[in-house]
């Protein structure tokens, strides 16, 4: 598997670094002013349905402690190592959003029971079956390895839950739904992605 150690290209990396950016102010605000600005941003059900839905996207920035944050900032950054070359500044920003809303409201309808939920983890599993996929369509055959190892650890967290070594590390429970609405999240936008690639190819040639 290579590493894409030298992808320099600004299209590559921005969208990533300003991700990580508005995660890590939200972090030292959070810090700062405590839970006034916490509650003003983060997923809660009960606000969600009196209308504040920019909680579906904001949650997502998030993060319960110093731990939890620099888990998500690793898996983003470990992400754009190895896909980065297929990230562009458009591509990135839709799949990322889309990410966000997919796993947002698919909590929000078919997990209830989930009142607060804050972190990247549902988003990053969009975006690791979208590098999976694109590696497929690149005819790397890693590509096919990821793809299937993200939903085998998907479908064991379904059936046996999350380490609770990480919940004691976050100090939360896992909520391994976020992740699977994430994932679905990224293999909406890869076969969107991919007709719309291949289609415009076809007419090229």
């Amino acid at each position: 598997m290579k590493l894409n150690t030298l992808v320099l290209s600004r299209q590559h990396f921005q969208v990533v670094l300003i991700v990580a950016l508005l995660s890590v102010i939200a972090f030292i605000s959070e810090y700062f002013l405590g839970e006034s600005f916490t509650q003003t941003f983060v997923y809660q059900r009960q606000l969600i349905n009196q209308g504040e839905i920019w909680r579906l996207f904001s949650g997502h920035i998030l993060h319960t402690n110093g731990y939890h944050l620099l888990l998500n900032l690793a898996a983003l950054f470990m992400l754009w190592a190895l896909h980065g070359r297929f990230y562009s500044i458009k591509n990135y920003t839709y799949l990322f959003l889309l990410c966000s809303i997919f796993t947002s409201v698919g909590i929000y309808y078919f997990d209830p029971s989930l009142i607060q939920y804050v972190g990247l983890s549902g988003v990053l599993h969009g975006i690791f079956v979208f590098g999976a996929l694109m590696d497929i369509n690149a005819k790397d055959k890693t590509g096919y390895l990821l793809f299937l190892g993200v939903w085998l650890k998907i479908a064991h967290e379904q059936f046996y839950g999350a380490s609770t070594d990480v919940s004691n590390l976050i100090e939360a429970s896992v909520a391994v739904n976020a992740h699977l609405w994430g994932a679905l999240g990224g293999l909406l936008f890869s076969v969107i992605y991919l007709y719309m690639l291949h289609m415009r190819l076809r007419l090229e040639n």
